[in-house]
């Protein structure tokens, strides 16, 4: 028997809670579509390094990083004072939150939860923002508005789950207008590295002090579990929020793989190869099986069972404002979508939250299907991602993640058996 929508996972990677609430067994195989992960795995060096760090683990962290620093400056073509070593991309979001704790923050949805759950906790008032039609591309208008009436925007690029991603001139646009009226402008690129031809912001560091970029050592290198990211910005920017860290907050294992692992060019090298190869071909046979594929310029890809039209064009923007501790159940913000109506989506009413909006939900129907194809996949040894929890999408879509060809090949021969009712 199913549980209740509360037993739904905030995060992908989460099994065992999923497969409760379908009653499968706890050891159900599974090939885990649902995290993000380089299917290479850690490079083969890294275990080995592991154990040759154990010592350390007898003496604090250097307090300054300045090994890791050094390194990731190097890499990026900045200076140590522009990095800061973080303990996940997540501790850098809320770093940047509650470097803004009491203000207003503007998030483009659907998105990474995180942000918003950053906002709430340092106390900044939400205002969310949405990625119009079903092709997910930015309402640079409905951006612009947002940077001019608030102290931060938060914009992953390429966004999670959609895999889209905002053009460096749109960039630009942001970054000017939130130097014009003091506001910061927040890009997590943690799903940069898999993105060809390069697509980091890194250049403009130079140009604008209003950007903070937050990047992720986890997904590339398949190292979740130790927790490892950094930010880059203006060197006084960098430093109100190294101010603001927790002491030794990156641990001495982490913080020591960070040189080499910048420096394996050839793991880089053989991960674009894999993406070279995979992406495209996925990518076609996810259309081939039947399914709605938001193009994507990350090792994921958003769909659905294709059985809606396209949306029609020319819907105004729409956003919401959340007040602190205000959201959904679960803790997320109110669903909201900036997408046409089309058939198979039902609208409420207007009601006015800041200005007039209009929800737009999947029918039961829609929800339904799409539920069905997750619980064929699970029950088939698919985990994918649910996106019950994503403002904007609410369980109508899935995400699928990249993998290695034989994965992709049971993927897909797993989807050519499925049958909506």
């Amino acid at each position: 028997m199913r549980r209740s929508d509360e037993a739904w996972p905030s995060h992908g990677g989460q099994a065992a809670t999923l497969l409760a609430r379908f009653g499968l067994p706890a050891d159900h195989e599974l090939l885990d579509f649902s995290a993000n992960i380089n299917p290479l795995g850690p490079p083969a060096w890294l275990a080995e390094r592991l154990l040759a760090a154990l010592d350390g683990l007898a003496r604090y962290p250097d307090p300054d990083y300045r090994e890791a620093r050094e390194a990731i400056a190097a890499a990026e073509g900045v200076t140590p004072a522009q990095v800061l070593p973080t303990n996940g991309g997540a501790e850098a979001i809320f770093l940047v939150a509650a470097a803004h704790a009491g203000g207003r923050a503007a998030i483009v949805e659907p998105t990474f939860s995180e942000y918003a759950r950053a906002c709430r906790q340092h106390g900044l008032t939400v205002d969310a923002r949405f990625l119009e039609s079903q092709r997910f591309a930015l309402d640079e208008a409905a951006a612009l508005e947002a940077v001019a009436r608030n102290d931060v925007l938060f914009l992953c690029r390429p966004n999670n789950p959609t895999g889209t991603l905002v053009e460096r001139r749109g960039i630009e646009r942001l970054l000017a207008a939130g130097l014009e009226r003091g506001g910061t402008l927040v890009v997590d690129e943690a799903f940069v590295d898999f993105v060809t031809p390069d697509e980091r912001l890194t250049p403009l560091l130079a140009s604008w002090p209003n950007l903070i970029l937050l990047r992720s050592l986890t997904k590339l290198y398949a190292i979740p579990g130790l927790r490892l990211g950094y930010l880059l910005g203006g060197a006084e920017a960098v430093a109100r929020l190294r101010a603001r860290q927790m002491p030794w907050s990156v641990n001495h294992l982490a913080a020591s793989l960070v040189a080499p692992l910048l420096a394996d060019h050839d793991f880089l090298a053989r991960t674009r190869q894999w993406l070279a190869d995979e992406q495209p071909r996925l990518q076609a046979g996810l259309a081939a099986a039947g399914l709605e594929v938001v193009p994507s310029r990350a090792n994921f890809f958003l769909v659905r069972p294709a059985s809606e039209p396209e949306a029609t064009a020319g819907q105004s923007p729409i956003h919401i404002t959340q007040e602190p501790g205000i959201g959904r159940r679960g803790g997320h913000l109110p669903w909201m979508a900036n997408v046409a109506p089309r058939e198979g989506f039902i609208a409420p009413p207007r009601r006015p939250i800041d200005g007039s909006i209009q929800a737009i939900k999947p029918t039961a129907i829609a929800l339904a299907t799409t539920e069905a194809l997750f619980e064929h996949l699970l029950r088939s040894g698919i985990l994918a991602r649910h996106t019950h929890n994503f403002p904007g999408l609410d369980g109508g879509w899935l995400r699928l993640a990249l993998r290695d060809r034989a994965d992709n090949e049971r993927l897909l021969a797993t989807l050519a058996e499925w049958r909506p009712a």
